[in-house]
């Protein structure tokens, strides 16, 4: 009688289980128009399970932070901001779970509470981790590509064009990269009726680059004093790619500096090596 009681039991609960597990895979879908690595598509319902109580407890500031991360990362894939901590808390939750769950009766319940909080939070900070990276590599290539596409704008300009059609064949015909969809974003929103100026400055906010930031304001100045922008532009040009020159000629100076620590430590020692073995072979060989 206990026994079929007990089996009863357990099936329910095992159903109680599968049905609490499976709720947020019955109550959200995959929808999104990004693509997403393959850890957030398999934890994305429970990352929307979780929004709405981040939801409540992001303020403004911490909102609009993330927000700014995600723009210049161009991020899209991890969704809104509230998604975005979300995201966070599920890895704290799973890896402080796993870490509990492999040091279970290894050690004293302080020790293992503090390995699980350490081990969640390097989880939690693993995105913000990416996003900087990705924004890194976003910043560089831009800054790469920025003088190229501001000759191609100068010439436009010059040619007869006005700032806008001039951008439109940059997005067009420039070089691949983060420039040339920040952009076309750019173009996007004068489109959608956002004034020039105003587009302008969301897109120097988005890529948070020094020489678009100089750019956009050099470009405001001409307009508001009704300056030509041919010579504004040319002189813009020119100095980024001087400026560009000079980062390279930095960077090959340093590249001595920076190489002396692998010669020190790991070429010349194996260097050393080489050339000393066979000279000691010969030697025993001489005393034997």
């Amino acid at each position: 009688m206990w026994l079929l009681v007990s089996m009863v039991m357990t099936a329910v609960s095992l159903c109680m289980a599968a049905w609490w597990l499976g709720t947020p895979f019955v109550r959200v879908g995959l929808t999104g128009g990004h693509a997403r690595p393959i850890l957030l598509i398999v934890l994305w319902p429970w990352v929307l399970a979780v929004t709405p109580l981040c939801n409540r407890c992001m303020s403004w500031h911490w909102r609009r932070r993330i927000q700014q991360l995600l723009e210049q990362a161009d991020a899209g894939h991890y969704g809104t901001p509230q998604q975005f901590l979300a995201w966070q808390c599920v890895l704290f939750l799973i890896s402080a779970s796993g870490v509990a769950l492999l040091l279970a009766g290894r050690g004293g319940p302080g020790m293992t509470a503090l390995v699980c909080l350490a081990a969640g939070a390097l989880a939690a900070l693993w995105p913000v981790r990416l996003l900087r990276e990705r924004i890194r590599r976003r910043r560089t290539d831009m800054l790469r590509a920025f003088p190229f596409l501001l000759d191609m704008v100068t010439l436009c300009v010059e040619a007869g064009l006005n700032l806008q059609g001039a951008m439109k064949q940059a997005a067009e015909k420039g070089p691949q990269g983060p420039l040339r969809e920040e952009v076309r974003h750019l173009l996007a929103d004068i489109r959608a009726g956002a004034p020039r100026q105003e587009a302008l400055r969301r897109w120097a906010q988005r890529c948070d680059l020094a020489p678009i930031q100089q750019f956009v304001g050099a470009v405001a100045q001409a307009e508001t004093s009704g300056m030509s922008l041919a010579p504004v532009l040319r002189a813009q040009a020119d100095q980024w790619r001087t400026e560009r020159f000079l980062h390279a000629e930095k960077q090959a100076l340093e590249a001595p500096v920076k190489l002396m620590f692998p010669l020190i430590f790991c070429i010349f020692p194996c260097s050393f090596l080489i050339i000393a073995f066979p000279i000691a072979t010969q030697l025993l060989a001489l005393n034997r």
